[in-house]
């Protein structure tokens, strides 16, 4: 007969004795259970005892997290959390060197446990390590001349105890001195730092301005860009990723009327090409976080756009209708007229024609071609950067479409205002960086104008793609499409310069994309005869039983989950998997991302997919509607959904992408016997059905299915017939 579910069996260690094998009953009290241990070795106050997991994260067993302990586990009877906290609390104050140091190290590696975190801060153990970091400098200034490798690793980890304990959200990070600020900042500051110090120190800085608006103007006068670059031109990528961190904290929380001001200071520390040629072209390949930050700093460059995207045009503001008459004057080669040159008709029919030639919807007044907004001002500043900067090319696509008489001229001035429109949708001008985001373009830091460049190439491939369409006017939107195709097709080559992607759209003409549409619209062919919908309807419900039963397989395979935090570096994880009679989902915290499956056993959480009341996505849920700049963006709120189970109770998810958000909600909605309605659902059917419906009808290649059933033939005159087998 198998023993009751809440028995487990485990081994239970203690050190200097033989480890004891014995059953614990899940229904007893914690508590009851530590005793029984303690009486067993004879140890009296069992009290200030705990169970720990005997593994390499050491955690704490609780009330909360006992499903852990698992048939075969093996547990380890040691010192309460508290006992511990108390222990090391006072073992960092010693005045000895190799005490502080072991007790420091203990203390690192011990709060990363939430449990201990816990006891350690509410014997103010956050207090006592910043008082530790502002004095220790001065009182180990003559022990750092001679013991500089022991001050450094003393130093290391008091600010990873620091790291690991604010991490688990306890304290708030309003709650630090501006002595401390600047102690930290001035680790930053020096140029000579122990590498585990500086890291702590910019993972410190960059959480402290992403949590808090006071401490980023604290922190804003203690770091300057100055400071930070000289440690990007080392070859340390985890320095390197950790000093853009700090960069893109402060750019993001900056006060917009700063962010120009900032992206000035950079442009002067060329901070681009230092990126470019230390990280970007380094000879060690660029991690995962390393191209988050770089999208990150990507977006924010890109959204210092979206003031001049939102602004409109004043058709009464002189000085914006000059950049109009520059673009006229580059043009055409004609000087502004004096006033009294001929008569204000004659002048006013000569500026009607040369802005008809110029493009202009409005050709009386093209100031008012500016008021629509997006794209705004940005238009015209794109348009006066390409007639200053490449003048050649600006005069000969304005003049060769004016010149013409056939009804296929490329309208210049409709064409720019419609591109940057499209350029700021492609590269997403004014929303927020996505969490999970790793899409950078190597070409974006080649140039200190790059998003004006990348106008000028674009506005160069339209004129080409217009004449190569031989289109007119109505035509106008099939050419953007077009255009919008080939950029798109040529940004996922990831080109890695503006050259190169130039080169790239050479070879995506007008004629080429023909080709790849009619390959793709063979590869998808359409049915549209009576016989063959009655086939597809049948197929239908296979198909999607096909994917149901692929979703819940998925589901049974587990999938690592990030709890969203601050400090993307130091996320924890947690896995999420459905039993294989798929009645109960297991899921359970993690110290890394998994390499391979997470066994069951060793997820400590359980949840019966019978309690499951329903499956809510997006802004609905109720992680999204907590406090948090980062959790607002779009992406997050895109990736988000919780179950919500028993009396008002929620699992949290953020999946890690769309395929796993549109997995898990699928799969999760076919537990509970409803329709699966995601994007994904709707790919898989498209992509199943039309292969097995070519599969099914291969034998009718190149045969025409008739829309009616043939008439049925006369029966013959007699059945005095034999089928010769043989």
């Amino acid at each position: 007969m198998p023993p009751p579910a809440d028995i487990v069996k485990v081994a239970i260690e203690w050190p200097g004795a033989f480890p004891k094998l014995m059953e614990i009953d899940q229904k007893k009290p914690l508590s009851a259970i530590i005793k029984e241990v303690c009486e067993g070795w004879s140890l009296g106050n069992h009290e200030n005892f705990a169970l720990q997991i005997a593994d390499a994260t050491n955690f704490y067993i609780t009330e909360k997290n006992r499903n852990n302990i698992k048939n075969g586990s093996i547990l380890r009877l040691t010192t309460s959390p508290y006992q511990t906290a108390v222990q090391l609390h006072e073992r960092i104050q010693s005045s000895s060197m190799d005490a502080k140091l072991e007790s420091l190290k203990d203390l690192a590696n011990a709060s990363r446990d939430i449990t201990f975190a816990q006891e350690f801060i509410n014997l103010d153990g956050i207090s006592l390590l910043t008082q530790m970091v502002e004095s220790g400098t001065e009182r180990y200034q003559k022990l750092q001349k001679i013991m500089k490798p022991c001050f450094g690793d003393l130093l290391s980890f008091t600010l990873t105890a620091f790291v690991e304990l604010m991490d688990h959200g306890i304290v708030s990070w309003d709650t630090f001195s501006v002595a401390f600020i600047k102690k930290i900042a001035s680790y930053v500051n020096k140029s000579a730092m122990d590498t585990a110090v500086l890291q702590r120190s910019l993972a410190i800085l960059e959480s402290m301005v992403l949590n808090s608006q006071d401490l980023y103007h604290k922190v804003a006068q203690e770091i300057t860009i100055g400071q930070l670059i000289p440690h990007l031109q080392g070859t340390d990528q985890d320095i390197q990723t950790y000093t853009i961190a700090v960069i893109n904290a402060l750019f993001l929380k900056a006060p917009e009327e700063k962010r120009q001001e900032m992206a000035h200071i950079l442009a002067q520390k060329q901070l681009r090409s230092i990126i470019l040629s230390n990280v970007i072209r380094s000879p060690t390949p660029i991690n995962d976080e390393m191209a988050h930050q770089l999208y990150v700093l990507q977006v924010l460059t890109f959204n210092l756009l979206e003031d001049r995207m939102m602004t409109k045009m004043d058709p009464q503001d002189q000085a914006q209708r000059d950049i109009i008459f520059e673009l006229r004057r580059i043009a055409f080669d004609v000087e502004c007229e004096p006033n009294n040159s001929g008569s204000i008709e004659k002048r006013k029919s000569m500026y009607t024609r040369d802005y008809k030639k110029l493009g202009f919807i409005n050709h009386v007044n093209p100031a008012v071609d500016f008021t629509q907004i997006p794209p705004g001002m940005l238009a015209l500043d794109n348009m006066l950067y390409f007639a200053r900067h490449h003048q050649d090319a600006y005069i000969r696509i304005v003049l060769e479409n004016s010149s013409r008489e056939d009804k296929h001229e490329c309208p210049f001035g409709r064409s720019s205002i419609e591109l940057t429109k499209m350029l700021c949708e492609i590269l997403k001008v004014g929303e927020l960086p996505s969490e999970n985001c790793h899409d950078f373009h190597p070409m974006f830091f080649t140039h200190d104008r790059s998003f004006e460049e990348f106008f000028c190439i674009c506005i160069q491939l339209l004129n080409k793609t217009w004449k190569e369409m031989r289109a007119t006017s109505e035509d106008f939107n099939k050419v953007m499409q077009v255009v919008r195709e080939q950029i798109m097709r040529a940004l996922t080559l990831k080109p890695n310069s503006l050259d190169q992607f130039k080169s790239r759209l050479q070879n995506l003409s007008y004629t080429e994309i023909l080709k790849i549409r009619q390959s793709e619209r063979m590869n998808q062919e359409d049915f549209q005869s009576r016989p063959i919908l009655e086939l597809r309807e049948k197929i239908q419900p296979e198909i999607m039983e096909l994917i149901k039963q692929q979703r819940l397989n998925r589901l049974c395979d587990g999938t690592c989950f990030r709890k969203i935090s601050s400090r993307r570096r130091q996320d924890k994880f947690w896995y999420c998997r459905l039993s294989p009679n798929h009645k109960v989902l297991h899921y359970g915290d993690l110290e890394e991302s998994p390499q391979g499956e997470v066994p069951h056993d060793s997820l400590q959480d359980k949840l019966p997919v019978a309690d499951i009341k329903a499956v809510i996505t997006g802004k609905d849920c109720p992680h999204m509607k907590e406090k948090g700049a980062l959790k607002q963006n779009k992406e997050v709120l895109e990736l988000a959904f919780s179950v919500l189970y028993e009396s008002d109770e929620y699992l949290n998810f953020i999946a890690p992408d769309k395929q796993e958000y549109c997995v898990w909600t699928d799969g999760l909605n076919a537990l509970l016997g409803k329709e699966m309605t995601s994007d994904y659902t709707k790919s898989d059917m498209d992509t199943l059905l039309s292969m097995e419906m070519k599969l099914r009808l291969l034998d009718l290649e190149n045969i025409q299915i008739p829309e009616a059933p043939p008439p049925i033939p006369k029966e013959p005159s007699n059945y005095d017939f034999v089928y010769d087998c043989n």
